[in-house]
């Protein structure tokens, strides 16, 4: 009886093994998906929550990433709070800062003003890099409201340039960031056309699905743009209502949620070598109205969901 016994135990807990080991192998025959995400804290910011309890929200959904705001970063700073401190924290989180989002004016025609920008282009740059980040958002600040008369793209193309050397004295490239309602820069070409014509080795471009959706250029015009200058990639998605004349960031939802084609897209961008950070950016109202770890899951969770579709694409 007691050999009989001993051989049931031997037996269940070799099937158990098995059964582990099974699923190990299932685990790491999974695809890995060939980016990674992180949070946009945008996404959270009608929470208002100060950007150390942003990174445990990040963490803990399990994010690769954080793009924090230079106004949160300022505010800890001007709370008495150690940049050291923070970095620290975002790294023991297992975070790394993907980008930031900082509005500095860096291409208005009015020479003080633009010098003003620049000044606070390098602060801003400054503030990543003691976080240890290697990115921040450079979009149309200055020529970007309804009634701006932008300068042509060719001097918009020298002022970009400028704020590359500042890039390059910082280690914090400046990503030309496409804003849809904009009077300049709300055009596949025209990133395409500023960030090439500025001739620097930190050129590089910042898109986002709803801009791009906002602006009217066709996602097709993303393969003309070499994948190793989008580093960092806002992802999102946008209802079919209201049209897109009217459509504004407020209606951004989840990837997946919306009527903008993610899989089709990313497929195309994988298929061409992106291989960057999908940045999660909503200002959904109806999302700030709800628990911010709760929303950073959902994102994450339907982020992961289309890039995986776009990877099973045939």
């Amino acid at each position: 009886m007691t050999n009989r016994r001993q051989f049931v135990l031997t037996a269940a807990a070799t099937a158990a093994a098995l059964s582990c080991d099974r699923l190990a192998v299932a685990q790491d025959s999974a695809p890995e998906l060939p980016v990674r995400f992180s949070l946009n804290t945008s996404t959270i910011r009608g929470q208002k929550l100060p950007i150390e309890e942003q990174v445990k929200v990040a963490s803990q959904a399990g994010y690769d990433a954080i793009e924090p705001w230079i106004s949160d970063i300022q505010a800890y700073v001007d709370g008495g709070g150690d940049l050291a401190d923070l970095k620290k924290q975002i790294e023991d989180s297992g975070l790394y800062v993907a980008s930031a989002i900082g509005f500095a004016n860096w291409i208005s025609d009015n020479d003080d003003e633009r010098q003003r920008g620049l000044e606070t282009a390098k602060h801003d740059m400054g503030l990543v890099a003691a976080l240890g980040g290697k990115l921040i958002a450079a979009p149309p600040i200055g020529a970007h409201s309804g009634d701006s008369v932008p300068p042509p793209l060719p001097v918009i193309a020298e002022r970009y340039r400028k704020i590359c050397e500042l890039g390059q004295e910082t280690g914090v490239a400046p990503q030309l960031e496409l804003w849809g309602f904009s009077p300049t820069l709300s055009k596949l070409g025209e990133l395409a056309y500023v960030s090439s014509e500025a001739a620097h080795p930190m050129a590089c471009v910042l898109p986002d699905f709803y801009h791009i959706y906002k602006g009217g250029s066709d996602f097709e015009g993303l393969s003309m743009i070499e994948a190793s200058k989008m580093h960092c990639f806002h992802i999102n998605d946008y209802p079919a209502a209201p049209a897109r004349e009217s459509i504004a960031d407020k209606h951004r939802v989840f990837p997946g949620d919306g009527i903008c084609p993610l899989p089709k897209i990313i497929r195309m961008l994988i298929d061409h070598g992106f291989k960057g950070t999908f940045s999660l950016e909503l200002f959904n109202q109806d999302y700030w109205n709800r628990d911010a770890l709760e929303v950073a899951k959902e994102g994450l969770e339907k982020s992961r969901k289309v890039v995986a579709e776009a990877v099973a694409l045939a």
